[in-house]
């Protein structure tokens, strides 16, 4: 397991609702939201993972896929996450030091410059807009995925559906003044960079068409898109 080297250094690379919460977060390396739980452990179901696969988790936040996709790979399997917010990375790491993963290596860097070695069996990407409707950090990935991979991402959009109208000026507010200055502002589609990438693309709508969770395979066809 990679040293902590950030735990105490400024970080000036996080988006400001993480430094905002990192020192309230810290004591507690397990926390979640509750209602999203279930959502990373249907993610984790639609990458169909077998034990001793090795995943990729991009955007890994704090970690909190992590249970879901280590018991999915199992102890054979390895668990690779990616993250640009040093501060989020240290408390991923803090949480998989709490829980023994072994098998769970956090790597701080953007992904469109990640060094990847190896071969994947799965890609997600859970509230990771900078990273699936990127097409370089894409180009980067794509490549380390196994033929027949399984690509998993969650994450907020525009929603069409009655009233949706009333809270997607405040989404796209929170998600470009709270977060990263290359996050993209909310799209009606955010998979369009995915979808030319995989085949049998699904997309299944939550909370009034707000968020999505969407997923395919990818093909040699898809491989070079």
């Amino acid at each position: 397991m990679p040293s902590d080297d950030n735990a105490f250094m400024p970080d000036t690379a996080s988006p400001l609702y993480v430094r905002l919460l990192s020192g309230l977060v810290r004591p507690f390396p397990d926390c979640d939201f509750g209602f999203i739980k279930p959502l990373r452990a249907k993610a984790t179901a639609l990458l169909r993972l077998s034990p001793g696969a090795r995943v990729l988790d991009v955007g890994c936040g704090s970690g909190g896929s992590f249970p879901y996709l280590v018991h999915a790979v199992g102890p054979g399997g390895r668990v690779v996450g990616i993250e640009l917010s040093p501060s989020s990375a240290s408390h991923a790491r803090r949480r998989a030091a709490k829980n023994g993963w072994h098998n769970v290596e956090v790597l701080v860097s953007a992904a469109e410059n990640v060094d990847l070695t190896g071969s994947y069996d799965g890609l997600l990407m859970f509230a990771a807009p900078d990273v699936y409707a990127s097409k370089d950090s894409l180009d980067r990935l794509v490549p380390h995925l196994q033929e027949g991979s399984r690509v998993v991402f969650f994450g907020a959009k525009r929603s069409m559906r009655r009233f949706g109208w009333l809270l997607n000026g405040l989404l796209n507010l929170s998600l470009t003044k709270l977060s990263l200055p290359t996050t993209p502002g909310l799209e009606l589609e955010p998979w369009r960079h995915v979808a030319p990438r995989v085949y049998d693309m699904q997309v299944e709508e939550y909370f009034h068409g707000w968020m999505f969770l969407a997923s395919g395979t990818l093909g040699s066809a898809q491989r070079g898109a």
